[in-house]
């Protein structure tokens, strides 16, 4: 995710989201984080690594705008009646709930189209003074009958409060009753705007859309107050209950999956097996969901997926610094993102959404989506010289300070992630907006899991004025996302797959091992660790103790608070940064070339890439070594789409607008990528097949079982156990781990994994693969081995030798054995 947004009218990243590690720390080694633990099966922690910043440095929390005790009551109340716009078929009737607790007046407006049009007629809400919940009802014959609205009802409200009091001489366009912008508490009413329901279950369109790519009239100060913004504004749409059926949810654990990271719309826009009204939606990423499964994949993780401002997307080369490809800008919360859709007609795009989750379950895999609750698309000042012209799309303009974290003085939002203004994720009807939204996409649109972008916002425990992570804290939303949606169990079973994206840019955000248990973590010390061993010997010291600890399922991170290994996400690269091919191609970012690879502004300047010196033979083959030490690894390995047939943005790291088909997924690979896919398929299906590689709990390094191996045990080339000073010396660059399969449920007795991370080949010793059993090759990872069979289909594996035998391991590669 990009590392800033700028004001919300540009929509575009200044930073790119790869960014972040390199202002956190002065270089993307090993970032700030908690202390080390020691590690599993004798490998040495990870040394030098700094302590996190004391949360006690920052300021304390600021007082609620009401007491706690009240203000939970709410929260209750609201969660228990249903906000939004609820259809009652047999009553014919349509009941319209809104939250605001500062409004003094709140009217809905009803359409019979999208835009471009007045309201057919409205309604006064009346308030609940026990819940701060609006409603009206509306009998939707009278609507049809009386008021022309025949097909959907598209809706939003319209807001008074204390900066703007009703007065009885206001009209559309009018400022009877202005007082000021804001007031001194951060209300932000203003009647002209028309904002639609945060609980709209699907919207009409975007703030720009193709014919009306401004929002000067959403935009509050002199110059816009007036302005109307009721025909252009984006409105809700009244659903009726649909039936359609997600399947049946896949509940393997999430040590077992293989996680697939891609945008929706990329996935199949460049797709031609894919019917060309089907490319780029919900309804052609169903298409690829066996093909998926064939890879081995078990869980897909979608980029964004709720409503964002992407209407006015195009592939105009002008306008690229306007577009917003990744969608990391939500509108709202449970409206999947209609320009995903091939049906775009009112309900389209749910029940498509629906349809597309039933194809992936029946084929066994999970659904993760990437939420985005951390900020949100209202973002900040319309015009950067008037810190009062801030658009009012929903929540801003329903009950600011209620949904928005805001500065001691109440004028500005508090931004910790860099990219907006954070979401009050402390206060009530934010974190109650979190909890029903994730319920929402759990139970009705049959979402599996979910990775949290900037997750550490949601462990705040201040409403305003600060910044402070408690993970413990049970008022904050990440408390009450662990209790309403409890983890999957390790073995697996009924939960949801929580994975958190654990940093953000403000102070205090880093928090990588701190989530709460059944919280699996994005793990950028294991990308740090392997970038740097690949890609900075010489420059960087990397020691075999670090790369143990990350390939052991770094237990100084999660073994220290009852967590696992699986609680690791361990990736290479991730959708922000280079793709994996560019990755072992590009020296430095190129983000200022022409359409379609470019512009793209920010970036990080620090990505630990190196082009391996030029040679695409030696790229690949780096390439396979950053895949192999995934699907080698104790965790959850994550690969981003197109990673499996090497696919390229030539060095750009932050392709966050390019709505283009050099950032859409290519199809077609050429022979190299094909037989890079075939690698990653046959290292994907040995990680299945091979319990010990996927443990449920962190290795023993003692003998469990008395059959002469113990859980996992390390070795140096020449077979013996590392000591203290081989451990911590960064001039070692080799190094052997043996797992014993027969203590893990393995069906073999004995895996054996030989890494040479230095440039000349070095001779590893071979330790006893059991009594009575013989090492056999799985894998080579050097060049010259490349080829469809790089990795030996089960049975055809090659007699290597028994214990004791030698084997000379090229430079930069990895040899994989199995005991038979």
């Amino acid at each position: 995710m990009p590392t800033r947004m700028p004001p919300r009218r540009t929509l575009k990243y200044p930073k790119g989201r790869a960014a972040f590690a390199a202002v956190l720390c002065a270089a993307l080694a090993l970032p700030a984080g908690a202390g080390a633990a020691a590690p599993a099966a004798s490998a040495p922690a990870e040394r030098g690594a700094p302590t996190a910043p004391s949360a006690g440095s920052l300021p304390a929390a600021a007082p609620a705008a009401k007491g706690a005790a009240a203000e939970g009551a709410a929260a209750q109340g609201r969660a228990a009646q249903g906000l939004g716009a609820t259809y009652d078929e047999a009553a014919g009737t349509i009941e319209f709930k809104v939250y605001s607790s500062r409004a003094t007046r709140i009217d809905v407006y009803l359409y019979d189209k999208a835009s471009g049009s007045q309201e057919k007629t409205s309604r006064q809400l009346t308030k609940d003074d026990a819940t701060d919940v609006w409603s009206v009802t509306v009998d939707a014959g009278d609507l049809e009958q009386s008021h022309g609205i025949a097909g959907a009802v598209h809706y939003g409200y319209r807001a008074w409060g204390p900066n703007w009091p009703y007065d009885d001489a206001w009209t559309k366009g009018s400022d009877a009753g202005f007082r000021s912008d804001v007031d001194a508490e951060g209300n932000r009413f203003n009647p002209n705007k028309l904002l639609f329901d945060p609980y709209a279950r699907e919207l009409s369109h975007d703030p720009r859309t193709p014919g009306h790519d401004t929002e000067d009239v959403y935009a509050t100060g002199p110059q816009h107050r007036t302005a109307d913004s009721g025909p252009q504004a984006p409105k809700g749409i009244v659903l009726p209950e649909d039936g359609t059926g997600t399947g049946t949810k896949p509940t393997g654990a999430l040590k077992d999956d293989v996680l697939y990271e891609v945008h929706l719309r990329g996935l199949t826009k460049n797709d031609a097996s894919v019917p060309e009204d089907e490319r780029g939606t919900y309804r052609g990423a169903a298409r690829k969901a066996g093909e998926l499964a064939e890879l081995g994949v078990t869980a897909v993780e979608f980029l964004p997926l709720q409503e964002s401002q992407n209407d006015a997307n195009d592939a105009d080369p002008e306008s690229t610094a306007e577009d917003n490809y990744w969608g990391y800008e939500t509108l709202n919360f449970f409206a999947p993102d209609r320009r995903y859709a091939a049906d775009r007609s009112p309900g389209g795009p749910t029940r498509e959404f629906k349809a597309m989750v039933r194809a992936f379950h029946d084929a066994g895999i999970k659904v993760f989506a990437d939420v985005v609750y951390n900020h949100a698309g209202e973002g900040g000042p319309h015009d950067e010289s008037d810190k009062n012209t801030y658009n009012l799309f929903s929540q801003r303009g329903l009950d600011n300070p209620a949904y928005y974290s805001l500065t001691a003085d109440r004028q500005s939002p508090v931004d910790n992630t860099g990219v907006g203004g954070n979401v009050n994720t402390r206060g009530a009807a934010g974190r109650q907006l979190i909890l029903d939204s994730l319920a929402y996409w759990k139970d009705s649109l049959g979402v599996d899991g979910f990775r949290f972008d900037l997750a550490s916002v949601l462990g705040n425990t201040c409403e305003h004025e600060c910044f402070r992570y408690d993970r413990d804290d049970p008022g904050t939303a990440l408390s009450g996302i662990t209790e309403a949606l409890p983890p999957r169990p390790a073995e697996g079973g009924p939960g949801t797959d929580l994975v958190a994206e654990p940093w953000a840019l403000g102070e205090g955000t880093y928090q990588v091992g701190n989530f709460p248990a059944g919280w699996a973590e994005w793990n950028d010390r294991f990308r740090d660790t392997f970038r740097r061993d690949q890609n900075r010997l010489g420059s960087e010291e990397v020691t075999p103790g670090q790369l143990a600890t990350r390939l052991a399922g770094s237990s100084d991170l999660y073994g220290d608070d009852g967590r696992h290994p699986w609680n690791s996400v361990n990736f290479m690269v991730a959708h922000d940064g280079f793709t994996l091919a560019d990755l072992y191609r590009c020296n430095d970012k190129d983000n200022s070339q022409a359409w379609p690879y470019g512009p793209s502004d920010g970036g990080s300047d620090n990505n630990i890439s190196w082009d391996q010196g030029g040679g695409a033979a030696a790229q690949r083959q780096a390439a396979r070594n950053g895949m192999a030490f995934q699907m080698l690894s104790a965790g959850t390995p994550m690969m981003t789409g197109g990673d499996e047939h090497l696919r390229s943005l030539k060095c750009n790291n932050n392709p966050y607008n390019l709505d283009s088909d050099a950032n859409w997924l290519q199809h077609g690979p050429d022979a190299d990528q094909k037989t890079f896919h075939a690698f990653t398929q046959r290292m994907i299906a040995f990680r299945k097949a091979h319990p010990s590689l996927r443990p449920s709990g962190f290795y023993s390094g003692s003998d469990g079982n008395g059959n002469g191996m113990p859980q996992l045990s390390w070795h140096t080339p020449s077979g013996g156990a590392p000591d203290e000073a081989y451990w911590s010396d960064p001039d070692k660059h080799a190094l052997g781990w043996r797992v014993d399969g027969t203590e893990l449920g393995d069906p073999a007795d004995a895996l054996y994994v030989a890494y040479n991370g230095w440039s000349e080949d070095v001779e590893f010793t071979l330790p006893s693969p059991g009594e009575g059993k013989q090492w056999y090759v799985v894998t080579d990872t050097d060049a010259a081995a490349e080829g469809p069979d790089q990795v030996a289909s089960p049975g055809s594996e090659k007699l290597l030798g028994g214990e004791g035998a030698v084997r000379s391991v090229q430079g930069r590669s990895a040899l994989v054995l199995i005991a038979k």
